[in-house]
């Protein structure tokens, strides 16, 4: 079964591969935010993407302004699988 730490990365992951995906970086990702009405420094965000730690609202939210890909099942557990490979 995967660890705390090992879900973080997969946050961590899936917001930096969609990120990367679009060439976006913190401060864009940050004024996106601002235009549904979050208000998150790009520090924040930096702080809480790198860390893998932030509510699921947000998570959601980043997903959203960042008009991500699908998430599925599938994709998490190769994360997954991948982590533990590289333990």
């Amino acid at each position: 079964m995967a660890s705390g730490n090992n879900w973080r990365q997969v946050v961590q992951r899936v917001v930096k591969s969609e990120m990367s995906v679009r060439g976006v970086k913190y401060q864009a990702l940050s004024d996106r935010l601002a235009e549904i009405g979050i208000v998150q420094s790009a520090d924040n965000l930096r702080n809480k993407v790198n860390k893998g730690i932030m509510g699921a609202d947000l998570f959601l939210q980043i997903l959203m302004v960042l008009n991500a890909r699908a998430v599925s099942c599938e994709s998490i557990e190769e994360i997954l699988v991948d982590l533990d490979q590289n333990a």
